[in-house]
């Protein structure tokens, strides 16, 4: 069935006037990402064109897309809003507090049973407020979103990094923090500001081991994890045609790790045959009428250096597979120089855990080119040395994999796990045995993120990112140098054997097929359903208001910490087994920068209390100036809170009282969640004066009286001899997002103007 079919044609029926009116006040061809940027402009036909990375631009989303553990603080915030019903079409989709650790059943169950009081609290707000609700085991976000409501040329936001995904169908999909979300569902304007434009040139054609996973492994080796920050990636050319569906799928979901606000892709013939496949003919039929500006123009395709800011090219016909990490998703290694380099760095070679599935790599072709795999060594008479375990990306994906008989593929190999149709050690919900003893160790996954401690909560754990078939490879091996081109295996009659390339299907010859997909349509008239949150919860809890300023200049203010180095939204606010916390605010400030480094001593969670000269715990130090009535500010090194769109990592120190967060860079929806939670994000003018902050200065604001967009902010460091350094400091805040500021939240000037 297809979704909101009439939003769909709606929104293809205005794209020729849209486009033509943005064709002539831009004046020049247009990128695909242009066209659906200009198509969604909040005040409708372009008057004006807009400056990458510069303006500031109010869209108009299509839909919007939650997970449990971030829905809860955004419903948790419409609530607040006064509205009858969502203004968009909305989902929910519980999908991150369901742990990996038995198999399938009994963990889906052990979450039920655990999260109850969750996911009922999820079925009920969706019920009432018109929001779809995909229930625990349904499916990943991400796959569910691609499977049944993605379309080509549109606009969504989700409050989740991976939303980006949906870019392998077409759409402009991006990560976005959940007042963010509360906006678009209230109704309202979502402002952006004007990206600019990566243009990846694919040639060439895929071949043997190599898989789309490994064009972003490249990618993000080429642009880092902060290459792409403020910058649209659209991939074109040869090459992207030749790629599925959910390969491009893969790869826009990964554009999370190089920081960009979203990747997408022409519509072509792959985007076809999967919205067929999945039930969505009626979609072709919409899309193929206007197929001309659901890609770009044929002139920037030609000469792409005068359209987009920067060219990469890849031909694919040369690309070979890849293996990303340790501890960062952009330190990318083709497999054939990577024994050199772990023996080089010290890696752990042997593997333990090999997983496959997560939003990045759970799709029907990804499972079925990795059971390619298993079948072959299982015929080789191959054991494998590590664990293999397998997330399916949703019930469909599962019961049609299940019907086709690649699930007893991977069951063949005695020690593999079948977990739920969840993100499960993806994002640290993985009860792995043994991780307690913070052993020197290392796994491979198909993931997208392995920061230190992200999916076993080990900090010794080295996490590889690679593709399904790669991940299948090495399980089989037990070893992470071990390339499957070149070398061979020895099976149970001391023979050496070699693995065959993969083979997979793009999609499934018999169709897709499932009994139960897990979803949940709202009432049509919500106003009779109560919503009930317990005032004695400990996982649920109502939203104050945070305080207006106070429009005075912030004084006698203590650094709280000063973080060093990689201070991701995994540091500032952990998941994991403080997933259960994330609809209870007071709850889950308890881990508020537990994971940053002190750079005064260079350890974790232990910072100076400047009123007692006593070291202490983040949070429980930061309660104690609260309640002492001083301010604090945090400071922080490059690209802070890179990683999850999670709005906790900005309303936990919010809520605990601190007043600003000075950096030398922000990620991007980081920075924006922190401006909508009435925060001071603001970046150093001169990135060494950094240095010049000591532990036990106290600050002053000597002109955030007069807070105006363009201007710098100077900040007075009184150090414990009285001598001072004066610091200056940039910010990207607008008129509006100033507003927020004075009003205590975008959500406080929301409900002032509903009055």
């Amino acid at each position: 069935m297809t979704f909101d079919i009439d939003m769909i044609k709606k929104v293809y029926e205005r794209y020729p006037e849209r486009i033509a009116a943005a064709r002539q006040i831009v004046g020049k061809p247009l990128t695909l990402s242009e066209k659906i940027l200009y198509t969604h402009l909040w005040e409708g036909n372009a008057t004006q064109a807009y400056e990458r990375g510069n303006s500031y631009v109010d869209f108009a989303p299509d839909r919007v897309a939650m997970q449990d553990a971030t829905a809860q603080m955004a419903l948790l915030q419409f609530m607040q809003a006064g509205k009858a019903k969502v203004a968009v079409p909305s989902t929910a989709h519980a999908d991150h507090l369901i742990q990996a650790k038995v198999g399938a059943d009994k963990d889906l169950q052990e979450g039920i049973n655990k999260n109850s009081e969750v996911f009922n609290f999820l079925s009920s707000v969706c019920d009432k407020y018109g929001i779809g609700f995909w229930k625990p085991g349904a499916g990943i976000i991400h796959q569910v979103v691609l499977e049944n409501y993605a379309f080509p040329g549109g606009m969504m936001i989700g409050t989740d990094s991976h939303t980006v995904n949906a870019g392998g169908l077409g759409m402009v999909a991006i990560g976005v923090g959940g007042a963010d979300a509360v906006d678009v569902m209230a109704g309202m304007a979502w402002e952006l500001k004007m990206p600019k434009l990566i243009g990846v040139k694919l040639t060439g054609k895929m071949n043997g081991w190599t898989s789309a996973k490994d064009v972003i492994l490249k990618v993000a080796g080429i642009l880092t994890v902060k290459g792409g920050t403020g910058c649209i990636v659209e991939y074109f050319g040869e090459g992207a045609e030749s790629l599925s569906a959910t390969g491009k799928g893969t790869i826009c979901n990964m554009g999370a790790e190089i920081g960009a606000t979203t990747s997408t892709f022409g519509y072509d013939d792959s985007m076809r045959r999967y919205l067929a496949a999945t039930g969505r003919q009626d979609v072709v039929d919409a899309a193929d009428k206007i197929a001309e500006h659901l890609t770009g123009d044929a002139e920037v395709y030609a000469n792409p250096e005068q359209y987009f800011d920067q060219l990469i090219e890849i031909n694919l016909s040369e690309l070979t597979p890849h293996l990303n990490g340790p501890f960062t998703p952009d330190l990318a290694t083709p497999v054939a120089e990577f024994r050199a380099k772990a023996e080089a760095n010290g890696w752990p070679l042997e593997v333990e855990w090999a997983l496959i599935g997560s939003c990045t790599n759970s799709s029907y072709e990804d499972l079925s080119r990795a059971a390619s795999i298993v079948e072959d060594a299982v015929s080789k008479g191959v054991k494998p040395k590590a664990i293999l375990g397998i997330n399916p990306g949703s019930e469909q994906v599962k019961f049609t994999a299940e019907r086709d008989g690649f699930l007893d593929s991977f069951r063949k190999f005695e020690n593999a796990r079948i977990f739920t149709n969840a993100c499960g050690p993806c994002i640290g919900q993985w009860d792995r045995e043994g991780a307690e003893k913070g052993e020197k160790n290392s796994i491979i996954h198909s993931f997208n993120r392995n920061f230190a401690k992200r999916a076993d909560g080990n900090p010794n754990t080295h996490a590889f990112v690679a593709s399904p078939e790669m991940v299948a490879a090495v399980a089989i091996s037990g070893r992470l140098d071990f390339n499957p081109i070149t070398d061979t295996l020895t099976n149970e009659a001391g023979e050496q054997v070699k693995l065959d390339e993969p083979k997979g299907y793009e999609l499934p010859t018999k169709g897709f097929a499932v009994d139960d997909n897990g979803y949940q349509a709202p009432s049509e008239d919500g106003s009779s359903v109560v919503v009930n949150v317990s005032p004695t919860s400990d996982r649920l809890q109502l939203l104050e208001e945070f305080p207006a300023w106070d429009g005075k200049n912030i004084t006698g203010a203590k650094v709280l910490i000063k973080a060093f180095g990689k201070c991701t939204t995994d540091h500032i606010s952990m998941a994991g087994p403080w997933l259960k916390y994330r609809g209870h605010l007071d709850n889950i400030s308890n881990n508020m920068l537990i994971g940053a480094v002190n750079a005064y001593n260079m350890e974790t969670n232990h910072v100076k209390n400047e009123l007692t000269g006593e070291y202490g715990e983040v949070p429980a130090v930061q309660r104690a100036y609260k309640a002492a009535g001083v301010p604090t500010i945090v400071v922080g090194d490059q690209n802070y809170g890179e990683g999850s769109s999670r709005e906790h990592a900005a309303m936990e120190p919010r809520h605990l009282g601190v007043k600003a967060v000075l950096v030398k860079s922000f990620a991007r929806i980081h920075e924006t969640n922190l401006k909508k939670q009435g925060m001071l994000g603001i970046t150093f003018a001169n990135e060494a004066d950094y240095d010049k902050i000591l532990e036990d200065d106290t600050v002053n604001f000597l002109d955030l009286d007069q807070f105006a967009p363009g201007k710098q902010l100077t900040l007075e460091f009184v150090h414990k001899d009285g001598t001072k350094d004066i610091i200056m400091a940039n910010h990207t805040y607008n008129d509006q997002q100033i507003d927020w500021f004075k009003a205590g939240s975008a959500l406080n000037l929301i409900k002032q103007q509903e009055k």
